[in-house]
């Protein structure tokens, strides 16, 4: 593929906010277990639905399963009968999540729920049960602080009690067979705790004690061998790397399985299993690890399995870009292979191993040509400690790269990270002329034990000025022009755009504040008193306790709903009236007070979202008023705003969130 071109010249075509962010046309694409037919998400009755296929057909003949017209659906699971399969649906964003099958030899059937859950309860984790055809073991929470293992009969619905947790705060971690095989939980201290059952008494026995602050999201991942007799999980073991190592379940020794000098393994695809690049790839039959993936300016990766070898290989070749989701047959002989790319997103394949056969799925996104969609250049300045910092610049095409108005776009998390990849907001901006800068702040996943934990303490301190020391550094080079800088982010990155427009009001010609918290004391306060523990190496760990009154009063001082009258910004605000991580009323509270001193803000409440906006039509509205916002604020091109909004769009609404 040719690179985008970013010296001066022709700009590329306006693209419009919908070729953007409209529903993909085909993603999350997967093979039946037999390889005989393909599934994937598609637009249908104005969602993102499940369609089905035969693995030789086209979407002009698939069918679709799913009917939800309320919210999109994105994680979905084959299961061991051909005629059902299963996916995962909340309501409007409230995260309660529910199991629900589908029928694929009557798809006009309406979908069953099979875990008809109280309000506080949710579906966890769905795992295949191979030594009861017919089985799923479903985690979930049917008395709200007690998640336990049931083991669901698909076609009958029957819901038995599979394995009782004693401690809602530890995993019992299953083996193939369903059987016990490890045990991992999280002492008062913070220290994760790794355990082997015994296969005779079922007693644990300690296997390893494991750092603390640098798993903020526990020990990833988890996952026991299909033997039983090993757990592979990430490991720093001695050094700066997080490696994939295997912990034997009877002598606790510890054995590297992949390690990369200078990499850290990619456990971001814990965030959505099946949708985002796993850390581990296994093979479907027989569960083998077969490669790992690493962190990297573009993803790595270490292929484990000399049979792998040979496949890889061959998707190596359909792409320039990385390899991401994988799905295979029981045998693998039939692949599925999506690859991550900056300018071409989730172009998915198909290869035959055996006959050799491949052939382009799909383009998810048919209208978008990659020459007109700009790199992305991974970068690297120093932090005012000295901290080496990551970073992406995305500079915009056939425009001198100069004194450029600039967005800030800050990652949520904090423990994610930005990475290389086709990102549609990245895009749009670029395509309207802004330099986009991303910093993997402190505290991001992926670059090591020290940078991780460099962020113990700093939340709003430290981790802010990595972000400021990142523009401090494009403006240097020339990039940006600092009188045209706005900050942006979703969830946390949503927290840093409020904290800069608090603390350094002058800095910023606007901001966007998408689902982003505002009152530090309200959200830590917020999590259930019996997740504590779990909670230790995150958000205590690296924030504060405000049962602690010190602590209390240094969270109240860094968060921004305390200072919402130093902000003069003009602000954009994003907000689900369902998201239970982000309350309304945060968000209320900050735009009612600009709104009594004149202060431009315009605020967007989605009544059917919760933390961040799925639905295609809020989506639509929220990037059409980000680029107005920009437009107005920073200079940048604009396209002309569509007459009619299309149904069900969220509209700007006033603090009380009626219409206006």
């Amino acid at each position: 593929m040719t690179a985008a071109d970013t010296t001066p010249g022709t700009q590329p075509r306006l693209v419009e906010v919908e070729e953007f962010f409209a529903d993909p046309g085909f993603i999350v694409p997967s093979l039946s277990p037999d390889g005989s037919r393909i599934a994937y998400l598609a637009p249908h009755r104005g969602r993102r639905n499940i369609w089905v296929r035969g693995v030789e057909q086209s979407h002009d003949d698939a069918v679709p399963v799913t009917a939800d017209t309320r919210r999109g659906i994105t994680t979905y699971y084959w299961t061991d009968d051909p005629r059902w399969l299963l996916y995962l649906q909340d309501t409007d964003g409230n995260e309660d999540w529910h199991l629900y099958r589908v029928d694929l030899d009557d798809p006009s059937a309406a979908a069953v729920d099979l875990t008809p859950l109280g309000p506080g309860s949710r579906v966890f984790g769905v795992e295949p049960l191979p030594s009861v055809p017919g089985n799923v073991l479903v985690t979930m929470n049917p008395q709200v602080e007690r998640i336990d293992v049931h083991r669901v009969d698909v076609a009958t619905g029957e819901v038995v009690l599979h394995h009782h947790e004693a401690d809602p705060l530890a995993a019992t971690l299953l083996d193939r067979s369903g059987a016990p095989a490890f045990r991992v939980e999280t002492e008062e201290d913070g220290t994760v705790v790794i355990s082997g059952i015994d296969r005779a008494t079922g007693a644990p026995r300690l296997l390893r004690r494991m750092g603390g602050a640098e798993y903020p999201l526990s020990v990833q991942p988890q996952q026991v061998t299909p033997d039983g007799d090993g757990l592979l999980v990430g490991s720093y073991r001695d050094g700066d790397d997080l490696q994939l190592v295997r912990i034997d379940r009877e002598t606790g020794d510890e054995t590297v399985v992949a390690a990369v000098e200078g990499r850290s393994l990619d456990i971001m695809g814990i965030m959505a299993p099946g949708v985002l690049p796993p850390a581990v790839y296994t093979h479907r039959g027989t569960g083998e690890p077969i490669a790992a993936r690493f962190v990297d300016d573009r993803p790595h990766i270490e292929v484990l399995d000399p049979e792998f070898a040979a496949v890889y290989a061959e998707l190596a070749t359909l792409s320039d870009g990385v390899l991401g989701t994988v799905s295979s047959d029981m045998s693998g002989r039939r692949w599925i292979a999506t690859f991550t790319h900056d300018r071409e997103p989730g172009v998915s394949w198909f290869y035959d191993h055996a006959t050799g056969e491949r052939r382009r799925l799909f383009q998810p996104f048919p209208d978008l040509d990659p020459a007109d969609m700009a790199p992305m250049r991974a970068v690297r300045f120093p932090a005012r400690d000295g901290l080496e910092l990551r970073g992406y610049l995305t500079l915009p095409v056939g425009v001198e790269p100069r004194n450029l108005p600039t967005v800030l776009l800050v990652h949520g998390g904090p423990w994610s990270q930005d990475y290389w990849i086709y990102n549609p907001e990245v895009q749009l901006l670029a395509n309207r002329g802004y330099a986009v800068l991303q910093v993997n702040y402190r505290g991001s996943l992926g670059y090591g034990r020290r940078y991780l934990t460099a962020a113990v303490g700093e939340y709003g301190r430290a981790m802010q000025d990595d972000l400021y020391d990142g523009l401090d550094w494009a403006v240097a080079q020339g990039y940006t022009d600092p009188d045209r800088v706005a900050i942006s982010g979703v969830s946390y990155g949503g927290y840093a755009a409020l904290r800069a427009i608090t603390v350094t009001p002058d800095r910023f010609a606007a901001a966007v504040d998408y689902v982003g918290v505002s009152d530090l004391v309200a959200a830590l306060r917020a999590l259930p008193p019996f997740t504590r523990r779990y909670n230790a190496n995150s958000w205590y760990r690296y924030l504060g306790d405000p049962d602690v009154p010190e602590q209390e009063a240094e969270l109240t001082a860094r968060s921004p709903i305390t200072m919402v009258d130093r902000i003069r910004t003009p602000l954009l605000v994003a907000q689900g009236a369902n998201d239970v991580r982000v309350p309304q009323a945060q968000s209320d509270r900050i735009v009612a007070s600009l709104r009594e001193r004149g202060v431009p803000v315009e605020y967007l409440l989605a009544q059917d979202e919760g933390h961040g906006f799925e639905n295609e039509d809020n989506r639509l509205r929220l990037y059409r008023a980000i680029e107005r916002h920009l437009a107005t604020h920073l200079g940048g091109r604009s396209a002309p705003t569509p007459r009619h909004s299309p149904p069900g769009t969220s509209h700007p609404a006033s603090a009380d969130g009626a219409a206006r």
